[in-house]
């Protein structure tokens, strides 16, 4: 390869959605930051702790990149991270790294309505009604500009539906792997394709 044919890295804000009923403390999480850390601490990394509430965290996340330059920006989500991370693509254009995301999350999250659980923490919180209704009203119609996303689904994901996953994001890049999980336990050996996605190495 010659020196002219490398792409300098260019993401200078990277944001990290959890998941349902998930934090910054999660696996996935804890590990991209420690990377982030290691490796490219040049780059404003942002993780923040999602509300219940599907539109007060998209307004937090909203309100939380407003600074930041579009064309230098990406965004990766896990599960419901990942549905909230195709909303904020298809809003800003930004290029988005997508970890079994949720591609219905009103229909699969009706059952959760009521008190439930963290998984991080002892905190409860409740799952009202009308998040349900919220989630529904941020689905995007469709997914443009394909080219900007890159999805990991693994057949082995024990709550979501792989082909579900595959159908809504097909055209995009996808890492289809065979078992693996819905935590993606096995997340080390796909990250160094995911940090080259996002051009974080060359």
């Amino acid at each position: 390869m010659n020196a002219s044919d490398r792409r300098e890295p260019v993401i200078a804000h990277l944001l990290y959605l959890h998941g349902f009923r998930s934090s910054p403390q999660s696996m996935k999480a804890g590990k991209v930051a420690d990377w982030m850390r290691r490796h490219r601490p040049d780059v404003q990394w942002w993780c923040p702790q999602l509300p219940p509430s599907p539109q007060e965290a998209i307004e937090l996340v909203m309100n939380g990149i407003a600074g930041w330059p579009r064309e230098r920006m990406a965004v990766i989500g896990s599960s419901l991270g990942g549905f909230y991370a195709t909303v904020v693509a298809e809003r800003t254009g930004c290029p988005a790294v997508l970890l079994n995301p949720a591609i219905e999350p009103a229909r699969d999250l009706e059952k959760f309505i009521g008190e439930t659980t963290a998984w991080h923490s002892d905190e409860r919180f409740f799952f009202r009604s009308e998040f349900v209704d919220q989630l529904r009203a941020l689905r995007p119609a469709q997914i443009t500009h394909l080219q900007r996303y890159f999805a990991v689904i693994a057949k082995g994901d024990e709550v979501l539906d792989w082909r579900e996953m595959s159908a809504r994001y097909a055209g995009c890049r996808i890492k289809l792997l065979e078992g693996s999980d819905h935590a993606l336990s096995d997340f080390d050996e796909h990250w160094p394709a995911i940090a080259v996605f996002l051009a974080l190495t060359n």
